[in-house]
């Protein structure tokens, strides 16, 4: 009987042990959340972020043709002139309005021309105007460089008829004066013969007006061909 109650008590007093381990141990776990226990070091590293490269948004192009007979406005950026270019020496301008297709600017002012001469005469002494003539054959817009097909370009220096009109007669009626005083009537036939010779003989020796176009001259061509340019569209 005693063996009986000894065991009973026995296991009271386990049981009881027990309970009270597991509830100290959920108190404790308790106590770490409300007193703000320090996490451990692998949940407290922050998360990494990753740094995505983002590439800009490639640019858009079209296609745009420029038709034939399209007039081109420009400036030259380079001179010209009869008596000092040379046949193949380079020409340059640039644009001095944009030129549209269907309200759009397809090639924007500023955009360069480039091309040579193709004839230079100077001024002669008894005939033949002084002219100077140009031709453009490349146009880059936007960097890029396209051949084109343009008009010839030529300019003619101005007539000299009349100044060479006052010329002769100036030395006429000069020569026709002199010789009155000199021999009368006779004095003043010769004296006409001789000035007319002497005016004429100044126009012979000067030479006519040359034709020169500065920087800054403003000149026309038109496209004689079709072309077309890549039009930036974003």
């Amino acid at each position: 009987m005693s063996k009986l109650l000894c065991v009973i008590l026995g296991g009271a007093l386990f049981a009881t042990g027990c309970g009270t381990t597991a509830a100290d141990s959920g108190s404790a776990a308790a106590d770490g959340a409300i007193t703000g226990a320090k996490p451990t070091a692998e949940s407290s590293s922050p998360a990494t972020v990753r740094k995505v490269a983002t590439k800009a948004p490639a640019s858009s192009y079209r296609e745009v043709t420029i038709p034939s007979g399209t007039t081109l406005s420009l400036s030259l950026t380079s001179a010209v002139a009869s008596d000092t270019s040379k046949v193949e020496d380079t020409v340059s301008a640039e644009l001095t309005h944009a030129v549209t297709v269907d309200g759009r600017d397809v090639l924007r002012a500023g955009s360069t021309v480039a091309g040579q001469v193709t004839s230079a005469e100077a001024s002669g002494r008894v005939k033949g105007r002084a002219q100077v003539a140009f031709r453009f054959n490349t146009l880059t817009s936007d960097g890029t460089t396209y051949d084109v097909q343009t008009a010839g370009v030529s300019r003619v220096a101005s007539a000299t008829k009349s100044e060479d009109a006052t010329k002769i007669g100036i030395g006429a009626g000069a020569g026709a004066v002199v010789g009155g005083l000199l021999g009368g009537k006779s004095g003043a036939a010769k004296g006409a013969a001789v000035g007319g010779g002497a005016g004429t003989g100044l126009v012979l020796a000067t030479k006519g007006q040359e034709m020169r176009l500065a920087p800054g001259a403003d000149v026309t061509t038109t496209l004689t061909a079709p072309l077309t340019v890549r039009v930036r569209i974003s």
